[in-house]
């Protein structure tokens, strides 16, 4: 088996919906050592069953992180920033994640599952937006299967 080598790349979660689908992440997070950030408000509480039954026993090994909302997020990380860039997934980006250079560090942000990233955050750091590709015509991708693809990118380091 091959392990995953030292990175701190991290997740963060803008106001998710779906506690099953941040289950998932958290559980993603914890088999690949990285940080989850969520970014509150969020449509169900951390005590969620459902969250919790979809993380199973990961739960405990979770490196989370929870901010009140999107300013005090940009803020811890914007004092963290030194390396590290922000990335934001996003359907409405033009750019492919295959055309950015992933970076060690980076936090990789995805919005919520039914309205994703706001228009007012892509308009402040458009140079940050990136999307996965997919066939022309359909909405988007599942949120949790979004974030594994996109981590597993970085962490192959674009390989």
């Amino acid at each position: 088996m091959r392990y995953l080598s030292e990175h701190h790349i991290s997740i963060a979660l803008l106001q998710p919906q779906i506690a099953p689908n941040t289950g998932n992440i958290a559980r993603l997070c914890v088999a690949t050592k990285a940080a989850l950030h969520l970014i509150r408000p969020m449509g169900f509480v951390l005590s969620d069953r459902e969250l919790k039954r979809s993380a199973m026993d990961y739960w405990p090994r979770l490196n989370l992180k929870v901010h009140d909302d999107a300013a005090a997020f940009f803020s811890a990380m914007h004092e963290k920033l030194q390396q590290k860039k922000i990335w934001l997934f996003t359907s409405k980006s033009n750019r492919t994640f295959w055309e950015v250079s992933p970076g060690p560090e980076d936090c990789l942000l995805f919005g919520s599952e039914t309205s994703g990233l706001p228009q007012t955050l892509l308009d402040q750091y458009p140079e940050q937006t990136i999307c996965i590709p997919q066939t022309e015509g359909e909405r988007c991708l599942n949120l949790s299967t979004a974030v594994g693809i996109g981590l597993y990118r970085w962490l192959g380091n674009g390989k």
